[in-house]
């Protein structure tokens, strides 16, 4: 069997010039609007307390160039605390809160066991903090107190 083909037909003249022809030039495009930088991200919750703490170390302790890996380890070690209003803070006129610190910190977090030099502890943190400060935040004087015992390493790592 022989194979048979389809015999080519001509496209007429006119639509051979058609397809042949360019297409007309595209009108140009604008420049592109200049691109606007997005908005800076708003400060996450922990870095406005961050910048707090800081602050308070720098204008009520004194302390010109805090060591930030140790506050950042104190508010680590305070937790969701630092987020609410009333355990943000803690009472240095308030026996029973400075034992929950001793307990809770100093004991558990820092693994210092003897009484005395917790007290110790405590009782130099407040005087740096200020007595007269009623607020004292908690990463703070974990910080002051970390400090005093000299436990920085401990709560960093």
């Amino acid at each position: 069997m022989a194979k048979t083909t389809k015999p080519k037909t001509k496209k007429p003249a006119a639509a051979k010039k058609a397809a042949g022809a360019k297409k007309p030039a595209a009108a140009k495009k604008a420049a592109p609007a200049p691109k606007i930088a997005a908005p800076a991200k708003a400060p996450t919750a922990k870095e406005v307390l961050m910048e707090k703490y800081i602050a308070d170390l720098k204008e009520k302790v004194g302390e010109a160039r805090p060591d930030m890996a140790l506050l950042e380890a104190a508010v680590k070690a305070s937790g969701p605390t630092i987020y609410k209003s009333d355990s943000a803070t803690i009472a240095a006129s308030d026996k029973d809160e400075l034992a929950r610190v001793r307990k809770g910190f100093v004991a558990k977090k820092l693994g210092v066991t003897d009484e005395a030099k917790a007290d110790a502890a405590i009782a130099a943190a407040i005087a740096a903090y200020g007595k007269s400060v009623r607020a004292k935040h908690r990463p703070v004087m974990y910080y002051l107190i970390a400090k005093a015992l000299k436990k920085g390493s401990v709560l960093k790592g």
